[in-house]
């Protein structure tokens, strides 16, 4: 059998959840399809889908599967298109992993005018804090808003930077006072996002020189949105990245505190694989990433 075909029809099953659907768009019989999986599930001596009469979900085995198809397949399709002259013609799924705060708050009217400038590039977006591990998990590209990345063998491209605000509510500064000075924020209560890389601690630089605050933390969150619910609700002083804070600004349901001070600003990195040839594709989402993000921040 076909090894390469039995690939592309395993893909279009997941795609569309469904053997008929996979089957009527490569112009198959159903029974074909499903002959095409189970090949492969025998020559790999594992199970890929496991169905019933009404469900399907793939295995363990058949998710890494369904991504090294997807990669390769991708790939292989690049290469027909440049050797063939056809490179502008861009075509495919692009993987991506972002923040969800920067993805509800910055990126989705981004993607939205991506995908209108190119619409045969399909986008498969997962929103997630936590860092996700680029290879392991199968991305073509990911965004990271950190103020320093380890090094690894991702590629690293800078998108500007973000910076970091002290905020509160006006009700909570009416309550407990405004700061005047860092010392002052001991005697406040803090919410503090948990997934930073210090966190529980802020490092103000000003005109008097650097002071780290060990935070009286009340609350810890993994999600900035979410942070700056809970400050507007007036449960506390936090620090949120401009690109939350500014509109919560512009509605009066947050107030800057101390401002005369700044925390260390936050990069916002795009992020890929380096041990495999970038696909045009993905080189042209870095690059309107690269180009659009800084003035949003």
């Amino acid at each position: 059998m076909d090894k390469l075909a039995a690939m592309h029809g395993f893909r279009r099953v997941v795609d569309r959840a469904s053997f008929s659907k996979a089957a009527e768009e490569l112009g198959l019989t159903p029974a074909a399809v499903g002959k095409q999986v189970r090949w492969l599930e025998q020559s790999m001596h594992a199970a890929l889908l496991l169905r019933t009469t009404r469900t399907m979900r793939l295995t363990d085995t058949g998710r890494a599967y369904y991504q090294e198809c997807c990669r390769l397949l991708d790939e292989l399709d690049e290469l027909e298109r440049s050797t063939s002259g056809e490179q502008a013609a861009m075509k495919g799924r692009v993987r991506i992993n972002a923040p969800m705060s920067l993805s509800l708050s910055v990126l989705s009217p981004l993607l939205a005018r991506f995908m209108d400038q190119y619409p045969e590039i399909d986008v498969e977006l997962t929103m997630a804090d936590r860092l996700l591990d680029v290879v392991a998990e199968g991305f073509d590209l990911s965004l990271r808003v950190r103020t320093t990345l380890p090094d690894s063998t991702l590629v690293v491209r800078a998108a500007g930077k973000v910076e970091q605000w002290l905020c509160a509510s006006p009700a909570y500064l009416r309550q407990h006072g405004t700061p005047q000075k860092p010392s002052d924020l001991l005697a406040q209560r803090a919410l503090a996002f948990r997934l930073a890389e210090t966190p529980g601690l802020w490092r103000l630089e000003g005109v008097d020189g650097v002071c780290e605050i060990e935070l009286p933390v009340r609350m810890w969150l993994d999600n900035s949105l979410m942070l700056g619910q809970m400050l507007a609700a007036g449960q506390g002083i936090g620090s949120l990245p401009s690109f939350i804070a500014r509109p919560l600004l512009a509605q009066g349901a947050l107030e800057r505190v101390l401002p005369a001070w700044q925390l260390q600003p936050r990069v916002a990195y795009i992020v890929y694989p380096g041990n495999r040839h970038l696909q045009t594709k993905v080189r042209v989402l870095s690059d309107f990433l690269a180009a659009e993000l800084p003035a949003l921040f």
